[in-house]
This record gives structure tokens, C-alpha cells and sequence, in this order.
């Protein structure tokens, strides 16, 4: 496609584009054409009417009774507005590095004046609960105000325990609030605000939500809310008390994203139709089938421990001599197939495989046909056959209803 100055969007001659990065994923032909309705008056019955659709049928897919603000921002400005609304200019947290996203939140609270203390790590594993307990039995002072992680380690295919984060802080007997980027595990992760005790979680709707980027999430604790009164960063636009207020009549403090609201109410009804545990089920059936095709090709599944496989995507490490950039170019050009580069500390050395959002069973077996298909055309070492494993993989649990991956949803209640 070629715009009017002549730009090309997609210069592969035919066929659909393959976006198998783990988001933006693809957003579903349902979707689009709910976007491409009128734009209509924000201060109008009808969009009073879409707003309180969608601010209740939102808090169904985070599994809260809790207020959750929407704002027309990527994942990151849902971040600023988690912390600018709970903390204050000095106050220390504890944060962990699982990946490139939880080093990008850490970066950002300390331009806003917090005090981060930051656990090393080696990419490949999740929060550690244990050690997030042992901080805060050493912190008698209460100095910590909040711990901040991330669910879903998008750089990395690394899927944290929050449930056993939660329980940690509880067995500590701290104060200190929950905070959880949970921006690429909604909606594809099992994921329960509420259940787990989680104060703010963060959330964006380019992942699970199938959306284009442009909508972000903070799902609000009332011990959130609270916090909120006497949390003194600077914060306008960020403002939950605001947005609550505006909310609480369908509207919106300033202008909403309005289209990107048309999706958001399609997107809800698609999740809620085929329900939330099937949702999950189906997302940890298409990432099992992934993880056999790997172990087929005799390659390395980034992440160390099989308790915190992600169902969202998987993270590749190429053998030695070989950059995962290379060969994502040799996929593209040859076969219109997107796959996630490696960020950062994994730079050239790691090839993500996103299978979230708007997924089925042929989707993953084009996509790793694909991925078996550049392997040999870009001389990467590696035995065939990772097709037929996914394929078997598959083929044992074509019942959703009695598969391992439902069972691994429901172990992780």
C-alpha cells in the first residue's frame, strides 16, 4: 500500500502481513470496522452511552469491581500516571529487573524524583517472591512505599507469579502498595486485579485488547485511592480524581480517543463472548505448540523457568554467531513475517515469536512455517521438524475444554 507522497507501507506483492511481534498485534477486521464509525459529540447522550459501556465492561477484563481510568496514551503514560499518583518526590520503592520494560518503568521513576531500589537480574526468570519478602521483612521503617513489577515481561517471555508477590508482601506485613505493568499480559494472561490484591495495574490496548496503540489503563485499589490524596507528584492530565469524577457520567475530562472507544467496546464483547478462561486456555495452548516446535529445532526458550513460560509469547535465543536480527530480515523479506527483535541486554541475540490477541491454530502454523522456513535460508543450526511438533502439540489438545493449558489456568487461580 502506498500512500499519496508515495511512502510504501507493505511492499510484499500479495498476501496478508504476519505481525508476529508480541504488540501491536494484529487488530481483527471486527475491530476495524467498529473504528471506522462517524467520530460523534464526546459531550452527546450517545457517547454517554459508549463511555459507561466501556468503563464497566473494562473492569470485567482486569476482574475488578474498582474504578479503571482510560486515557488516550501508550502503555507509558499509564505508567507515569501509577506512580504520580501514588508516591511523592524521595519516596523509595522496590523494583525488580526482569526485562527491558521493567528497566524503562525503573528509568522513569527516577526522572519523576523516586528512589528506586533495583534487584538485578539475569532477563530469563520473574519476580522472585521470596526475595520481594525478605526486603520488606528488612524494612521495619515501612521506607518502602510500593513494589513495582511486571506480569507479563514482554522483552523476554517471562510471566511473574503476582498472586505469590501478593502473598509475599502479606506474609511481610508490609504496607507498602502493589503496583503491576500488566500492559502485555491483559486480556491474553490470566490476569485478577482484585483476587490477587493488586493496588494499581497498568495496561495498554495494543496486546491482548487487539487494538491499535493509543488507549491506556490504571485499574484503582480504594488503598490506591487513598494513597492518592496525600501523594505529592506533580500530576494534571495523569489526575485519577478527575477522571473518576468525569467517569462516573459516561464523559471524560478532556477529549477521548473516541474511535479507538469504538474498538475498545467491540474488543470487550469478543473477550467476553468467547470467555475470559477460554481466553487464557487458548493463549496457553498456542504457547505450549510454540515451545515444542522450539524444542524441536534444538534451540533455547529465553526464559529458565518452565513456571513462568509466558502464553504470550516466547523469547528465542540464537546459537552463538548467529544475530536474531539477520535472520528476522531474511523472515520479512521473504516471507512477510514479522517476528520481535531483541531489546537491549538481548539486542541481536533473541528473536521473539508473538502468538496474542486475534489467534488460531493455523495462525501459529503459518507463523512457525515461517520461522522453520528463514532458519534454513539463514544458515541458523537447527534440526527440522519444529512444524510437526507444534502440529502434535495441537493435535493432543483439540478439545479446549480438557486441554493442559486450561489446567494450567486454573492451577494458577
Amino acid at each position: 500500500m502506498k500512500l499519496s507522497n508515495g511512502l510504501a507501507l507493505n511492499g510484499h506483492p500479495s498476501g496478508r502481513h504476519f505481525l508476529q511481534i508480541p504488540g501491536p498485534s494484529t487488530v481483527p477486521d471486527r475491530i476495524l470496522r467498529a473504528m471506522d464509525y462517524p467520530t460523534i459529540d464526546h459531550r452527546g447522550p450517545e457517547f454517554q452511552n459508549l463511555g459507561k459501556s466501556v468503563l464497566s465492561g473494562i473492569r470485567k477484563i482486569f476482574q475488578t469491581e474498582s474504578h479503571v481510568v482510560i486515557y488516550p496514551a501508550s502503555g507509558t503514560g499509564a505508567w507515569e500516571a501509577a506512580l504520580a499518583n501514588t508516591l511523592s518526590p524521595g519516596d523509595l520503592v522496590l523494583m525488580i529487573e526482569t526485562g527491558h520494560f521493567a528497566t524503562l518503568w525503573k528509568r522513569m521513576a527516577e526522572r519523576l524524583g523516586i528512589v528506586v531500589d533495583f534487584v538485578p537480574g539475569d532477563w530469563r526468570r520473574g519476580v522472585d517472591p521470596e526475595l520481594v519478602e525478605q526486603r520488606l521483612k528488612a524494612d521495619p521503617s515501612r521506607r518502602y512505599k510500593a513494589v513495582c513489577v511486571v506480569h507479563n515481561e514482554t522483552s523476554t517471555g517471562v510471566t511473574s507469579r503476582i498472586a505469590d508477590v501478593r502473598r509475599a508482601i502479606d506474609r511481610a506485613g508490609h504496607p507498602a502498595l502493589l503496583l503491576v505493568d500488566s500492559i502485555s499480559g491483559l486480556a491474553s494472561a490470566d490476569y485478577r486485579h482484585d483476587e490477587w490484591g493488586v493496588d494499581v495495574t497498568v495496561s495498554g490496548s495494543q496486546k491482548g485488547l487487539m487494538l491499535p496503540p493509543g488507549l491506556s489503563f490504571n485499574a484503582i485499589s480504594a488503598k490506591a485511592l487513598e494513597a492518592s490524596k496525600s501523594a505529592k507528584l506533580p500530576r494534571a492530565y495523569w489526575e485519577w480524581n478527575e477522571m473518576i469524577a468525569s467517569n462516573a457520567t459516561g464523559f471524560f475530562p478532556s477529549t477521548p480517543a473516541t474511535n479507538l472507544l469504538y474498538g475498545l467496546h467491540e474488543a470487550i464483547a469478543m473477550l467476553l463472548e468467547e470467555g475470559l478462561s477460554n481466553v487464557f486456555a487458548r493463549h496457553q495452548r498456542h504457547a505450549e505448540a510454540t515451545r515444542a516446535a522450539v524444542r524441536a529445532w534444538e534451540l533455547e526458550v529465553l526464559c529458565a523457568n518452565p513456571d513462568e513460560h509466558s502464553p504470550v509469547l516466547t523469547g528465542v535465543l540464537m546459537p552463538e554467531g548467529h544475530n536474531a536480527d539477520a535472520f528476522r530480515k531474511i523472515a520479512l523479506e521473504k516471507f512477510n513475517l514479522s517476528l520481535g527483535q531483541g531489546l537491549g541486554k538481548v539486542s541481536g541475540k533473541v528473536f521473539r515469536i508473538g502468538h496474542l490477541g486475534d489467534f488460531n491454530d493455523l495462525t501459529l502454523m503459518a507463523t512457525l512455517s515461517g520461522i522453520e522456513m528463514a532458519l534454513g535460508l539463514a544458515g541458523v543450526p537447527h534440526r527440522k521438524g519444529g512444524v510437526l511438533a507444534a502440529m502434535a502439540s495441537l493435535s493432543e489438545s483439540t478439545d479446549h475444554s480438557s486441554s493442559k493449558a486450561e489446567r494450567a489456568v486454573a492451577q494458577a487461580a
